[in-house]
C-alpha cells in the first residue's frame, strides 16, 4: 500500500514555480494596462478640458475685438449705437431726493472733476476752432511721432503745394499735431481724446498723416479712407489706402533725419461721410477743395 503510494506521480518543483511566476506575470500585465487605461482617460480629460478652455478664450478674444470695432466706428461717429455693447441695468435703490443728490456727488465727486475739466477744455477748443483764421487745408498729424509733428519745415512743405481757397492774398496750409500714443496718461495730459472727437468729427481736413496705430485704433481703413491705389495706380509706394513715407525724400525737406520717417508711417485720404459734426456734403467740399494739393504732394514724393 505504501509502495503504491510512493510509486505515484509528485508534481514537479520547477513547474510550480512556473505557475506562480505566470500568475505573478499576467498581475502585472493587468496593473499596467489598468494603468495606461487610466492614464489616457486621464489624457482625454485634460485634453477635452484644454479644448474647452481654448474655445472659451477664443470666444472672449473675439467678443473683445468686435467690441473694439464697435467703439472704434462709435467714436468717428458712423454708428450711434453699438449692436454688440450692452449696459447692465442694476437694480435701483430708492432714496430721498436728498440724498440721492448727495449719493452723487459723493460717489461722482472725481468724475465730476474730470468732467469739468474735459467740458472746459472742450470748450476752448471750440472756441480756438471757431474764433481763429481758418488756412487754406488743414492736415491731420494722428500718431506720436514729436520729431516730425514740431518740424520747423513742415508747414511751409506742404504749403509749397498748397491755393489760396479762402481768397485772403496767402497760401497757409496747417498741420494739426495729435500725438496719439499708447500712453493714455501722456494722452491725458495732451488733451489728446479731447482733439480727435473734435477734428475727426469735423470737416476741416481730409489729408491724414499717421502709422499702424492710427488705423488700428482710430480709423478703420475700409469705412474711412479712400482708396489711392485706384488714384495712382503704378505708385510703387501706394499700397490700397495708403502712400509710405519710408524711403522718400520727405525727411529732407522737412528738415528731419531719415530714421526718424518709421516703416508704417504714411498719408491718407478720409472719405467724405456723414459725421458727428459735420455733414457728407460738408466734408464732399473739403475734399474738393483739397485733392489738388494733395495729388501735388504725392507727385513730389514720388
Amino acid at each position: 500500500m505504501n509502495d503504491k503510494k510512493n510509486n505515484q506521480p509528485q508534481p514537479d518543483n520547477d513547474e510550480k514555480l512556473d505557475i506562480k511566476k505566470s500568475i505573478f506575470q499576467v498581475n502585472k500585465e493587468l496593473q499596467k494596462q489598468r494603468e495606461a487605461e487610466q492614464e489616457a482617460m486621464q489624457a482625454e480629460i485634460e485634453r477635452k478640458h484644454a479644448q474647452r478652455e481654448k474655445e472659451k478664450r477664443e470666444a472672449y478674444e473675439k467678443k473683445l475685438q468686435d467690441e473694439k470695432i464697435e467703439l472704434m466706428r462709435m467714436k468717428q461717429g458712423l454708428i450711434e449705437e453699438s449692436e454688440t455693447i450692452h449696459e447692465e441695468k442694476e437694480e435701483e435703490i430708492q432714496l430721498t431726493f436728498w440724498k440721492k443728490i448727495g449719493n452723487f456727488f459723493y460717489h461722482n465727486k472725481w468724475w465730476l472733476g474730470l468732467a469739468v475739466f474735459f467740458v472746459a477744455l472742450g470748450s476752448y477748443l471750440t472756441y480756438d476752432l471757431l474764433t481763429k483764421p481758418r488756412p487754406d487745408m488743414v492736415i491731420l498729424m494722428l500718431c506720436d511721432n514729436a520729431t516730425v509733428g514740431n518740424s520747423a519745415y513742415l508747414e511751409s512743405y506742404f504749403t509749397d503745394f498748397g491755393e489760396d481757397s479762402n481768397k485772403n492774398g496767402k497760401t497757409e496750409v496747417a498741420v494739426y499735431y495729435i500725438p496719439y500714443s499708447d500712453d493714455e496718461y501722456t494722452n491725458y495730459q495732451n488733451g489728446v481724446t479731447t482733439k480727435l472727437t473734435n477734428y475727426l468729427n469735423s470737416d476741416d481736413a481730409v489729408m491724414v498723416i499717421g502709422n499702424e496705430k492710427t488705423v488700428t485704433d482710430l480709423l478703420i481703413p475700409d469705412d474711412s479712407l479712400v482708396d489711392l491705389s485706384t488714384m495712382f495706380p503704378d505708385n510703387p509706394k501706394v499700397d490700397k489706402y495708403f502712400f509710405y513715407l519710408k524711403d522718400t525724400d520727405f525727411a529732407e525737406k522737412i528738415g528731419v533725419p531719415k530714421n526718424c520717417i518709421t516703416d508704417d508711417m504714411f498719408f491718407a485720404l478720409r472719405k467724405p461721410q456723414d459725421l458727428r459734426n459735420a455733414s457728407a456734403k460738408e466734408i464732399q467740399k473739403t475734399y474738393d477743395k483739397d485733392i489738388a494739393t494733395f495729388k501735388r504732394i504725392i507727385n513730389d514724393l514720388s
